[in-house]
């Protein structure tokens, strides 16, 4: 199984809580320039002999629905062709409901795309417009019924709790609302705070106050109670779906699976030996020019070891609701979780279980998930 993802970093207007490689300075000129840029980088790096077929793509950024249909269809036909894609191939395109329209929506759908990831975010009007998002709610949930009437079964949205000032009755407000649209599947954030945004500075400042930790662990909680109550699966610590509709994509991720990483802000995995991951750096013009002397403008970000390997394994499994098979641990690096880890598992007794051949947090221990790991790592 290998993904794909392609960085897209153009976008109306930078949020201030976003730490992604986004750029909300742009023409049509530079958007149709940077699709050009990806169909050289797919080249390239199918030129290297990374071998397909793949079994995801998903479009990120930025705002990838500033992308016009055509544009889209370009960049799905040349990775098809490059590398070959499962019968089942799962598309993703991330979009801000600010920028689809009914006739965007129906082209994404006829080139291929087959499930939408919608940046709500909030629907209530005072958190949009503190959060820098560029729609109203009235906009979002426009958005989710023309891309069901444009053909999309699998709509995933984006939904941030712990804003300053939110409670839970609003919160759950906005997920009554969503749910009511029929949603497959829904990524639910807490609100955090990362150096080089606007936030950051005003935190700095002074003038931006979090919620506490008691007002985060009440909105995770309510979250995981209404949608598990609504029949959605609780399948990564911020990640809910309907059966069947995880996103394959970001399982991926979770599982240490290969992903090739196109575009400038891009990231890669390579599964080989004990794992390497690659990047390519947030700067357009140094990705412009790399690719026009024909070089790859990938960088290695880091080459693991297997200690580092088996650590990153229960790292990224154990955010997860499936959890690390120690069968499978234990084939691929030799060694079982008890010889490798005895110390670190004998500190989160309370949180940490075996069920199954799976070692797996418990609810209480995703929401202590950073301070938990700590000792594997």
């Amino acid at each position: 199984m290998i993904g794909l993802y392609l960085h897209f970093p153009f976008c109306v207007r930078k949020c201030p809580y976003c730490d992604f490689f986004s750029i909300d300075r742009h023409t049509p000129g530079q958007i149709a320039e940077y699709v050009e840029l990806l169909l050289r980088h797919l080249e390239l790096a199918a030129a290297g002999h990374r071998q397909g077929p793949l079994t995801s793509i998903f479009f990120g950024g930025g705002t990838p629905s500033l992308m016009s249909p055509e544009q889209i269809d370009r960049i799905l036909f040349a990775a098809a062709h490059r590398f070959g894609v499962s019968a089942d191939v799962e598309i993703s395109l991330e979009a801000n409901p600010g920028t689809v329209t009914a006739a965007s929506l129906v082209g994404y759908r006829a080139a291929g795309v087959n499930r939408l990831s919608v940046g709500v975010q909030s629907l209530q009007t005072e958190n949009l417009a503190r959060l820098g998002r560029i729609h109203t709610p009235d906009q979002a949930v426009q958005a989710l019924r023309l891309a069901r009437r444009a053909g999309f079964e699998n709509i995933a949205c984006d939904l941030m709790f712990a804003q300053p000032g939110q409670t839970v009755a609003a919160l759950e407000q906005d997920l009554f609302r969503l749910l009511d649209e029929a949603s497959a599947h829904l990524s639910c954030y807490g609100l955090t705070v990362e150096e080089g945004t606007l936030y950051h500075e005003r935190q700095l400042r002074g003038d931006l106050r979090l919620p506490d930790e008691e007002v985060y662990a009440e909105q995770f909680m309510a979250l995981h109670r209404r949608l598990t109550e609504a029949g959605f699966e609780h399948y990564e610590i911020s990640n809910y779906a309907r059966p069947g509709r995880q996103c394959r994509h970001n399982l991926g991720y979770w599982r240490r699976q290969p992903c090739l990483g196109i575009g400038a802000g891009a990231h890669a995995f390579e599964a080989r030996d004990w794992g390497l991951r690659l990047a390519v750096p947030a700067d357009l013009d140094r990705y412009r020019r790399l690719l026009h002397q024909g070089l790859d403008p990938a960088e290695v970000l880091e080459r693991f070891d297997q200690r580092q390997a088996m650590a990153e394994t229960l790292y990224l499994g154990l955010r997860t609701a499936e959890g690390v098979a120690e069968a499978e641990f234990a084939a691929r690096f030799g060694i079982g979780f008890r010889d490798a880890f005895g110390p670190a598992l004998e500190q989160s007794p309370d949180y940490l279980y075996q069920t199954q051949g799976r070692l797996q947090f418990s609810l209480a221990g995703w929401l202590l998930f950073d301070h938990l790991i700590l000792p594997f790592l």
